[in-house]
C-alpha cells in the first residue's frame, strides 16, 4: 500500500517505500550524507580502514558521529554502520514528508510505521532462509532491522553466519551490531556466543542468529511462519 522507489548514488542502492514518491529528496539527502561521511575520511583516512572503535569527535557531521558512537558500542569500526547511518538519516528526514518510511540499503532496514508490516528473512543456502517473517509493530518503530553475513552478499564479515539480524532503536548500531555478532559466528556453536555478546551491547532491543539448520533468538522479536499456499 506505500509507493515504492528506487535511490541510487554512487554505492548507495536504496529501495524505499512511503506514502509519496521521494525520490528527488531521498536522493539530494543521500548525495548530502554521502558528501559529508566523504569529506570526513578525506581528512581522517583511518575512518575508512578501521577495524575498530575510534574516539568520539564532537567536531565530526552528526552522520559521522553516528557511525563513531556506533562503532564504540559494538566493538566494531565505524564503517561497519555506514549503510545503516545513511538508510537512517535519508529516512528521518523523508518522515517530514511521509508518516510511513521503509528504506532498505544493502539489506539494512529503517522504518517507520503505522500498521504491523513483515519483513521476510533470507539466509543464503540455510534451510531457514525465506521459512519465516520478522512481525514489526508501529509501537516499536522508528526501528533498525540490520543484517550481516557471511555467507552472502559482499560486506566484509569474519564469520560463518548466513544471517546475523539485530533489531534497536538506532539503525547506526543495529547495521555495527549485526557485523559484530556476526564475526562472531564460526561454527553453529559460535551461536550461543554470538548471542552472549549480544546481550552486553547497550540499546539492542533483539538479535536472531542463523547458521545452517540452528538458529538462536534473544530479546524483542516475534517471528512468524511463512504461509504457502
Amino acid at each position: 500500500d506505500l509507493i515504492p522507489f528506487e535511490t541510487v548514488v554512487k554505492e548507495t542502492d536504496m529501495y524505499i517505500r512511503a506514502e509519496y514518491n521521494l525520490h528527488s529528496k531521498s536522493a539530494e539527502r543521500t548525495r548530502e550524507y554521502r558528501t559529508q561521511i566523504e569529506r570526513y575520511i578525506e581528512h581522517h583516512p583511518v575512518f575508512l580502514s578501521s577495524m575498530v572503535p575510534l574516539p568520539m569527535d564532537d567536531a565530526a557531521p552528526c552522520i559521522v558521529r553516528d557511525m563513531l558512537e556506533a562503532g564504540n558500542l559494538a566493538g566494531v569500526g565505524p564503517m561497519a554502520a555506514v549503510a545503516g547511518a545513511i538508510a537512517e538519516n535519508v529516512g528521518v528526514d523523508l518522515l517530514e514528508d511521509s508518516a510511513e518510511i521503509i528504506v532498505e540499503n544493502g539489506g539494512d532496514i529503517f522504518l517507520r510505521v503505522s500498521r504491523k508490516r513483515l519483513i521476510g528473512v533470507y539466509a543464503g543456502d540455510s534451510p531457514l532462509s525465506g521459512k519465516f517473517v520478522l512481525e514489526i509493530f508501529p509501537e516499536d518503530t522508528p526501528l533498525g532491522v540490520c543484517t550481516s553475513s557471511g555467507t552472502v552478499g559482499h560486506s566484509k564479515s569474519f564469520g560463518r553466519a548466513d544471517a546475523a539480524i539485530v533489531l534497536a532503536a538506532s539503525t547506526s548500531l543495529a547495521d555495527a551490531a549485526a557485523t559484530a555478532i556476526g564475526n562472531l559466528v564460526k561454527g553453529e556453536d559460535g551461536i550461543s556466543r554470538a548471542i552472549e555478546f549480544a546481550q552486553g551491547i547497550k540499546d539492542l532491543a533483539g538479535v536472531v542468529v542463523i547458521m545452517g539448520d540452528v538458529m538462536g533468538i534473544w530479546g524483542k522479536v516475534k517471528i512468524s511462519p511463512v504461509v504457502t499456499r
